[in-house]
């Protein structure tokens, strides 16, 4: 069963920069996307950005594009969420998903959220 530990999440003044990791273990993951997601209080939660396990294809959202970064180790079976230029709307809880898919169609995992693995979120608080 695949489980998803992520880290680095925190306080972080707007202009900042914040690093996140995703731990993945218990599958074998050459045919699986990886992405991060995050919901922010009273809001649905929202796709942020995609990545192939091979790490040549990445898929983000209009917002975080130029800001963010995903990336994979994929001998270290982790993936990094290098967020920059940070803002108070950037505020959320991130969590890490995994998915046996072409990258994507990570996004499909917000209208399917069983259809693939889910991490237990770390916090993102950006102050202005």
């Amino acid at each position: 069963q695949v489980q998803l530990v992520e880290s680095g999440g925190g306080l972080v003044q707007a202009g900042g920069s914040l690093r996140l990791s995703c731990a993945a273990s218990g599958g074998t993951f050459r045919d699986y996307s990886m992405g991060w997601f995050r919901q922010a209080p009273g809001k649905e939660r929202e796709f942020v950005a995609a990545i192939s396990w091979s790490g040549d294809s990445t898929d983000y959202r209009d917002s975080v594009k130029g800001r963010f970064t995903i990336s994979v180790d994929n001998v270290k079976n982790t993936v990094y969420l290098q967020m920059s230029s940070l803002k108070p709307e950037d505020t959320a809880v991130y969590y890490c998903a995994a998915k046996r898919t072409w990258y994507p169609f990570m996004r499909t995992m917000i209208t399917d959220p069983g259809s693939g693995s889910w991490g237990q979120g770390t916090q993102v608080t950006v102050s202005s």
